[in-house]
């Protein structure tokens, strides 16, 4: 599912792998479901933390 995905996902990108809207995504950022980098207003979401949470949820 994520093999054609970068290594690092935006926020967007997020929103569109998990069919959620971008409130959703925000709170599984800030709730440390998902684990995230933030370099100045920009959230760098890591893919191995996208497929770690998809494995924890299936």
């Amino acid at each position: 599912m994520l093999e054609n995905c970068k290594d690092v996902l935006t926020v967007q990108e997020l929103c569109q792998i998990l069919r959620i809207g971008r409130i959703s995504a925000y709170m599984l950022l800030q709730t440390g479901q998902i684990r995230y980098r933030q370099l100045r207003r920009k959230y760098i979401i890591p893919k191995i933390e996208v497929e770690r949470y998809l494995m924890m949820t299936a």
